[in-house]
């Protein structure tokens, strides 16, 4: 990125999760919105009461042009729109609001293709105004640990069966493989659920079918910090290509979730806390030569254990303008933007127990050659 580039930050950011019946993402959702931190996230799903929002949650739509039988809005700001017959109508809804909301989350069934609905971010009237921010896929670690997709297999059966919409030519599992094939972050859910011996046999299997440098978290009641949720920037409809499902690949015994029986999965209280803890810190950044020395720098911050997130603002040698910086897994980017925030500061955000010191040390590295 050129130092006159910027990304494309008037565009909003859309998520879209994805996850089988069962795994938690509706939970994950729920929780996301009663955390949103004064984002105005406005929610696509099937139904509302799937969501089980909490009444003090609840609130009229305030928009006249709103049907009630469409739209909830919450008393936190945040919206929650039902798909009547077509997602561009309901996207379109959207942006024509007085007030658009400053994030889009979309819940899929969870039986559809997860990148048909990314594709459809490409459409002309969508693509200017909205970005796929990332593909958060949420698996149930329960089932898996046991060498199943899902825990109640004849709900999903029913649900299936119900849905005329689908391909019922293609088997559950590749249905399964596809959601990670187009994933930018995956949550193992119910993580408390399974010792660390199973956990981390279900991430390898996993891991073959992800593509690199998505992140593999585990999650326990749907929780997770919003930033680690929102805020990937992976503009998902420009790399499709790369998002392409496996239903060209043959999968063999290998590849069937199959834990042997010396995994077992037993809940002794030595094994209660299996999901990943978080924390977050803010550190003082050096003053950079140039937006190139920023990227490399924080890029190599990232490559570190644990780190999850970077974002925050830097100053550069004889630009009057702080530069943003906002990395996320492999993706660097930085700017220049003028008015921006407590320059020379950059939050971390990442796993419990990861090494700052070392962080600090890489955030300074060009520093300390230039010293030498």
């Amino acid at each position: 990125m050129t130092d006159f580039q910027t990304p494309a930050v008037a565009k909003i950011p859309a998520t879209i999760v994805t996850g089988f019946l069962g795994a938690g993402k509706t939970t994950l959702i729920r929780n996301l919105l009663t955390n949103a931190g004064g984002r105005r996230i406005a929610l696509i799903v099937n139904e509302f009461g799937d969501m089980g929002f909490d009444g003090s949650l609840l609130d009229g739509c305030a928009d006249p042009s709103c049907s009630a039988d469409d739209v909830v809005e919450l008393t936190n700001g945040c919206i929650c729109c039902t798909v009547a017959d077509d997602f561009l109508p309901a996207m379109e809804m959207l942006l024509a609001r007085e007030t658009p909301p400053d994030h889009i989350v979309i819940e899929t069934s969870g039986l559809a293709l997860p990148q048909p609905l990314v594709r459809a971010f490409t459409w002309p009237s969508v693509k200017t105004r909205v970005t796929v921010d990332g593909v958060v896929t949420v698996l149930d670690a329960a089932a898996l640990a046991e060498g199943r997709i899902v825990l109640d297999e004849e709900a999903l059966a029913a649900q299936r069966a119900a849905d005329e919409t689908l391909d019922h030519d293609n088997p559950v599992e590749e249905l399964f493989h596809d959601q990670l094939a187009c994933a930018d972050l995956v949550v193992l859910n119910k993580a408390d659920l399974v010792d660390d011996h199973a956990l981390e046999h279900i991430r390898e299997h996993i891991a073959e079918d992800v593509r690199a440098g998505v992140e593999i978290i585990a999650a326990e009641k749907g929780s997770l910090p919003i930033d680690v949720l929102l805020g990937r920037s992976s503009a998902a409809e420009d790399d499709l290509a790369a998002r392409r499902g496996h239903h060209h690949h043959h999968h063999d015994d290998d590849h069937d979730h199959d834990h042997d029986d010396d995994h077992d999965h037993d809940h002794d209280d030595d094994h209660d806390h299996h999901h990943d803890d978080f924390e977050s810190h803010v550190v003082t950044a050096p003053e950079f030569a140039s937006l190139k020395d920023v990227e490399a720098v924080v890029k190599q911050a990232m490559a570190l254990k644990g780190v999850l997130r970077i974002k925050g603002a830097v100053t550069v040698s004889g630009k009057a303008a702080p530069a943003l910086v906002q990395a996320v897994g492999p993706r660097v980017e930085a700017w220049f933007a003028a008015g921006a925030k407590a320059p020379g500061k950059l939050v971390v955000i990442g796993l419990k127990g990861l090494d700052l010191a070392a962080v600090t040390d890489a955030l300074a590295s060009l520093q300390a050659g230039r010293a030498a």
